[in-house]
């Protein structure tokens, strides 16, 4: 498969995972394992779920905190949704060698995408502004009215890139996301390690994506760890 274009979750990939967030989360207040994916995905065929609509940018941040909060209650337990999300947000910091990574493969000719489920910022935010400036192309399903797995948003990823799907490898790390890209003629990788997946990406386009630790495994093994910008 001759790759164009490489195309990026953000939460789980480019970023810490959200979902180990919402496990620790759910252990530190005493709530039932598996509590917050019973709500969401009892909603997956549901149009009008709160998480859904949060995600496809039909509700602000704020109304889908109430609205999440009465889901909870009606479920018995108490919950400040919106202190979650802001704890949340501290938590997800990007991932330094997956930016790196996706500065070599631009310098290679190779065009990048991030893809991503998220919701409507009602303040400007710097830090965002400056991740989306490391793509070619920053698909949102707050801005589009589509999520993933929805083919359509991978399909317009693939438009803003200039590229067929089968010209393209996508990396995520929920089965699902990756399924629909597979269907698409994708490369798929599911990140749950990610200097292995960065590993398999850089055989799949032949260029260097992770660099090797040092001989000596000395002090040199945590360089380059900061955050760009920080």
């Amino acid at each position: 498969m001759d790759i164009r274009a490489v195309i990026f979750d953000v939460g789980g990939v480019i970023q810490e995972s959200p979902l180990d967030f919402i496990r620790d989360y759910e252990v530190r207040n005493d709530l039932p394992e598996g509590f917050f994916a019973g709500i969401v995905g009892n909603y997956a065929a549901r149009p009008d779920g709160a998480w859904q609509r949060l995600e496809r940018g039909e509700l602000l941040l704020d109304e889908f905190c109430r609205i999440f909060d009465s889901e909870i209650a009606n479920l018995g337990y108490s919950v400040s949704t919106a202190a979650m999300m802001l704890e949340m947000a501290d938590y997800v910091v990007v991932r330094p060698r997956m930016v790196e990574a996706v500065r070599r493969l631009r310098a290679h000719g190779i065009r990048t995408a991030a893809l991503t489920n998220n919701w409507l910022m009602e303040e400007k935010d710097l830090e965002r502004e400056a991740l989306e400036s490391e793509f070619d192309a920053f698909i949102e399903s707050c801005r589009t009215g589509l999520r993933k797995p929805d083919p359509r948003i991978y399909e317009l990823a693939c438009e803003a890139l200039g590229v067929l799907p089968g010209e393209a490898a996508f990396l995520d790390d929920i089965g699902a996301n990756l399924k629909t890209a597979a269907r698409l003629g994708m490369l798929t990788i599911k990140v749950t390690d990610p200097d292995e997946a960065l590993r398999e990406l850089g055989r799949e386009v032949g260029i260097e994506l992770v660099d090797p630790p040092p001989a000596d495994g000395g002090a040199g093994a945590g360089a380059g760890e900061e955050e760009p910008g920080t």
